[in-house]
């Protein structure tokens, strides 16, 4: 698919595709359907990515780095409640002196969102699962002082050496945890005493009740 030329033609794509199923998608794209996403958790991102024609692939950038746009599918069930929080992108554990929230790589992923909800419940096969309706979203003043003051509390426990003490209740609408493969997957850190030890990799991800409230604002769900 070739590069969207602007945003409205992105959005356009993206409202293109919503109501279809993942399977009539996959078809027209010609990609074949995963039996299951235990293995190809990444796979509904991928697709849409291919269909709307992203282009930053893995690189450290936004999705359409020319439209300074990231794309984020949101599971949600029939109740258009999220079913799990959303990865950001993955958390630097050294290296992190002089660095700030307007200079952090969050910060320049979530400037700009299109966001595709997709209707999963469990129960239902992958290609049955439909996409929502999306929309474009970039935080307010607000939204962005409460990511700016929960990345701040998470990078400061980093830099103090606490990162094995950080969990899910740590944040309000920003949280800190495991990004690994598998449990075999460390990255250096360094812990109270500015010693390094080896832990797993951790990643930024947005709270439920965060991507919720944005679900209610921009569908105007109840």
């Amino acid at each position: 698919m070739e590069i969207p030329a602007s945003e409205q033609e992105l959005l356009n794509r993206a409202q293109d595709i919503a109501g279809l199923t993942l399977g009539e998608i996959a078809l027209s794209a010609g990609i074949k359907i995963p039996k299951d996403l235990t293995k190809n958790k990444g796979w509904i991102g991928l697709l849409l990515e291919h269909v709307l024609g992203a282009s930053a692939g893995s690189r450290p950038e936004p999705d359409f780095p020319h439209l300074g746009i990231e794309l984020k599918s949101l599971p949600i069930n029939e109740q258009a409640k999220p079913l799990e929080t959303t990865f950001v992108s993955v958390a630097p554990l050294t290296g992190l002196v002089g660095v700030t929230w307007q200079t952090c790589y969050v910060k320049k992923k979530l400037a700009k969102v299109l966001w595709v909800p997709v209707i999963t419940p469990k129960e239902v096969p992958i290609s049955e699962r439909i996409v929502g309706t999306p929309f474009l979203w970039s935080p307010s003043a607000e939204e962005e002082a409460l990511l700016a003051q929960d990345w701040q509390e998470l990078t400061d426990m980093i830099v103090l050496g606490e990162v094995e003490n950080i969990h899910g209740k740590h944040g309000q609408v920003l949280q800190l945890r495991p990004k690994a493969a598998n449990s075999k997957a460390k990255t250096q850190g360094f812990d109270r005493n500015g010693k390094p030890f080896m832990t797993l990799p951790r990643g930024f991800y947005l709270k439920i009740n965060f991507t919720q409230a944005l679900l209610h604002r921009y569908l105007r769900i109840n």
